[in-house]
């Protein structure tokens, strides 16, 4: 396989990628801070500061389940690039309320807009697929996770070193970061919906339970589905407890959070740039899949051990690999709709994490906070390690080595469609 960097297929996707790791760098600037300025309005303990940052990732994660199929079909009836607008002005008037928050409440409204306007992850993703050809999307995506990373290597180092101005300037300097975002993409981002791939906005199905329905019409992969959501609860245990758990396990302040962050980002990022395509393409989307959360629960049961600062830096040389399994699961899923419900199905991923969202925090920040008074601060680890396996033996054990697309069930015998155990077109596995 080719060692040169993938060509974009349309100026949109490196525009979009800019403005992700510009939201990224927003959000990971803040971690560092959290426990301080949480147990400072509150008055509280680490641990019960742990538990409050926990309904506030929920409180966070609800607003985004609700409006995530809103804004997917609005997506879909309007274009991508009014959405997207439209959130990144709402980041920056959430980052300022939460600069001059005067109490814990107000925390819990700005993360409410921000969960509203975070909900447009799912049109960054239709962007994605707009104008990238279906064999290649596994690669784009891929690129997708690595901007996250760009942004986790600079906002988590960067809030570290802002944070010596007092926890609520990250804050502002989130706000100024949203603010540039959303000027850029107004001057630049182009619209990738085609006027003939719109659809009418209909309010019955921008709803919870309508923004599921094109998961459950998406081919035979409901072990998939299940197995991304065992995934993603398990992931959300670190931007729940990673700031509150190094705090009490290893004393560390905000810069040394900051740091340890930013390592994750960076290892992120080499493993989408260098890894994704190479081993996607060698070994298919499913085997990297299983790669990738095998990789990433191994290093979650780690950490629930570790006992010594380094084996944090350590240990996610292995557990960087679980960067495979978003390119890899969206790759699949994303050839499983035909082109105008691309933005429906990624509004339906979004809903489905945001469900992982608010149920993961909880999850989370209550082991950490049982652990933590039982003498065994990692036990939030050991349970988010549980599920990631889960989800990769589900996936080895469950999902087929050939999952049908629209296109390949449109060409197919009527009597293969019919039969549920004909053998279905093979996807790169």
């Amino acid at each position: 396989m080719s060692s040169q960097p993938p060509r974009f297929d349309h100026r949109a996707v490196p525009i979009v990628l800019a403005a992700v790791v510009i939201d990224v760098i927003g959000f990971g600037i803040v971690m560092p801070v959290l426990p301080q300025l949480i147990t400072y309005l509150g008055g509280l303990d680490l641990a019960a500061a742990t538990r409050v940052a926990g309904w506030m990732l929920a409180v966070f994660a609800t607003a985004q389940f609700f409006a995530g199929p809103v804004i997917g079909h609005l997506g879909d009836r309007y274009g991508r690039r009014p959405v997207l607008i439209a959130a990144m002005v709402g980041f920056s008037l959430d980052y300022l309320l939460m600069a001059a928050a005067p109490t814990l409440g107000w925390l819990f409204v700005g993360r409410a807009i921000a969960g509203i306007a975070g909900a447009t992850f799912g049109p960054a993703g239709a962007v994605i697929a707009d104008v990238t050809p279906p064999e290649r999307r596994a690669a784009t995506f891929g690129l997708l996770g690595a901007a996250f990373g760009i942004g986790f290597i600079i906002g988590p180092a960067l809030g570290g070193v802002v944070a010596a101005l007092g926890p609520r300037a990250p804050f502002v300097v989130a706000a100024a970061l949203a603010a540039i975002n959303t000027v850029s993409m107004a001057l630049f981002l182009p619209e990738t919906l085609a006027p003939e791939h719109r659809r009418p906005f209909r309010l019955r199905d921008a709803h919870v339970i309508g923004a599921f329905r094109p998961l459950f019409h998406a081919g035979n992969a409901a072990p998939l589905l299940l197995a991304w959501f065992l995934w993603q609860l398990g992931g959300v245990v670190y931007p729940s407890t990673w700031a509150f758990w190094a705090t009490i396990r290893f004393g560390w302040n905000a810069a040394q959070i900051g740091w340890s962050l930013a390592w994750v980002g960076l290892l992120t990022v080499l493993v989408q740039i260098f890894l994704t395509r190479r081993i996607v393409g060698r070994i298919g989307e499913r085997r990297a899949a299983i790669t990738g959360l095998t990789a990433a629960g191994a290093c979650l049961l780690a950490y629930a051990f570790t006992s010594h600062p380094w084996q944090v830096y350590a240990f996610f040389l292995v557990g960087a690999l679980g960067a495979l399994g978003y390119p890899s699961m969206n790759g699949l899923l994303s050839r499983m709709v035909d082109a105008t419900r691309q933005g429906a199905l990624q509004g339906g991923i979004g809903s489905m994490n945001s469900v992982a969202a608010v149920l993961g925090p909880l999850i989370a920040s209550q082991s950490l906070a049982w652990g933590s008074r039982h003498d065994f601060d990692g036990a939030a680890f050991l349970v988010a390690g549980t599920l990631m396996l889960t989800a990769t033996a589900i996936i080895a054990l469950l999902v087929p080595k050939t999952l049908a697309t629209p296109q390949a069930r449109a060409a197919a015998p009527a009597a293969a469609v019919a039969e549920p155990s004909a053998p279905l077109p093979q996807t790169g596995d």
